[in-house]
C-alpha cells in the first residue's frame, strides 16, 4: 500500500482528494504538509508519493522540492490552475513527476498516479545506470593516471603498468581502482 502526502498552498479544502486516494487504496498520512515543510516531512514520513495541490508553484514550493528531489527523490504530482509553459518547465525540473492542470477528476486519479510511479522508476533507474557509468569513468581514469605514473617511475610499458597494478590488486584482495588511488597517492607525497 503506498503512503501519500498531500501538500497544499491554497486555502481550499481537499478532503476530496484525501477521500478519493483512500477510496482507491493508498494509505494516506495524516495532515496536509505546506510547500515550507516539505523536506522534514518527507523526511519524517517517508512517503511513496507526493501530491502538490497549488494554485500555481511558487519559486519556495520549487526550491523545497528540489531539496528534496536531490536528497531524498519521491514521485511527485502536482496538480494546479497554472498553465504557464516555463513554470511547468521549472516543475518537471525541481523534481514535479507529473503536472496536471485543472480539472482532477476522480476517476482519472488512479492512472494518472500509476503512470507517475512508473516514470518516476524508469528516471530512478536511469539516475542509477548514470551514477554506475560515472563511477566507472572516473575509476578508469584513475587506473589510467596510475598506469602512467608507473611508466614514468619504472620505464615500463603499458601493458607491464596495468599487470602490475592487476597484481597488486589480486594480492591485496581489493579493487584496481584502490590500488590506483594508493599509487597515486604515494606518487603525490613523494613530491
Amino acid at each position: 500500500m503506498l503512503r501519500v502526502l498531500l501538500v497544499t498552498d491554497t486555502d481550499k479544502p481537499i478532503g476530496d482528494l484525501r477521500d478519493a486516494l483512500a477510496r482507491l487504496g493508498y494509505e494516506m498520512l495524516a495532515g496536509t504538509a505546506t510547500p515550507q515543510a516539505l523536506h522534514s516531512v518527507v523526511q519524517s514520513e517517508r512517503p511513496d508519493v507526493i501530491i502538490i495541490d497549488t494554485e500555481s508553484p511558487s519559486r519556495d514550493t520549487l526550491e523545497q522540492l528540489a531539496v528534496m528531489n536531490a536528497t531524498a527523490p519521491r514521485p511527485v504530482l502536482m496538480f494546479s490552475h497554472d498553465a504557464n509553459q516555463q513554470l511547468i518547465r521549472d516543475a518537471v525540473g525541481a523534481g514535479v513527476t507529473a503536472y496536471l492542470v485543472e480539472g482532477l477528476a476522480t476517476e482519472r486519479l488512479a492512472p494518472i498516479l500509476e503512470v507517475a510511479l512508473a516514470r518516476f522508476a524508469q528516471e530512478s533507474q536511469l539516475r542509477e545506470r548514470l551514477a554506475q557509468v560515472e563511477t566507472e569513468l572516473s575509476e578508469r581514469k584513475l587506473i589510467d593516471r596510475a598506469k602512467r605514473l608507473l611508466m614514468d617511475q619504472q620505464k615500463i610499458t603499458e601493458h607491464a603498468a596495468y599487470a602490475n597494478l592487476r597484481k597488486r590488486a589480486m594480492n591485496q584482495g581489493i579493487k584496481l581502482a584502490d590500488v590506483a588511488r594508493d599509487v597515486i597517492a604515494s606518487a603525490e607525497s613523494l613530491k
